[in-house]
């Protein structure tokens, strides 16, 4: 079965929360998007044939590395690594963090330099604060922005 926008959605899915996952199988369903599921370990997937998964062996940024090397440039990745998000906007692909933001040639730059920020005051020695836990605000706001990015490709398609 051909997939409707020719674009598959990628999923970064070993930190990837569950209800997240959940939002992507409906949209999957409902569009007849594919999605690939890239991860360290098995990962349960529902039967679908346009869900499929990918285990990659362990060890700092194999998944990563395949998402980009597989990923076409109209694909959507969900990932809340922002170097991955980065590295999926630079090849031309659409990358959405798991609570809805978006990352473009716009947004990704400042996103890294704050990331890489916080990574140096940690390797300082200074604690900061992880991020909080998801909430259903942080679930419906992902579902919107991919119902958007979604919506945005279906009438590009249409337009060809």
């Amino acid at each position: 079965m051909a997939d409707h926008f020719g674009a598959t959605i990628w999923i970064d899915a070993d930190a990837c929360p569950g209800d997240i996952k959940e939002v992507i199988y409906r949209a999957s369903k409902r569009l007849k998007i594919k999605v690939v599921l890239v991860a360290n370990q098995s990962i349960w997937t529902p039967e679908s044939n346009l869900i499929t998964s990918i285990t990659v062996r362990d060890g700092a940024d194999i998944a990563d590395n395949t998402i980009v090397e597989k990923m076409s440039p109209e694909d959507i990745v969900v990932t809340g690594d922002i170097p991955l998000a980065a590295r999926v906007v630079e090849k031309g692909g659409i990358a959405i963090g798991t609570r809805g933001e978006l990352f473009d040639e716009g947004s990704i730059q400042s996103r890294l330099a704050t990331r890489n920020l916080m990574e140096q005051f940690r390797a300082a020695g200074m604690e900061t604060k992880g991020p909080k836990p998801m909430s259903q605000k942080d679930v419906q706001a992902f579902a919107n922005q991919l119902d958007r990015l979604l919506t945005t490709l279906e009438q590009a398609k249409s337009d060809e």
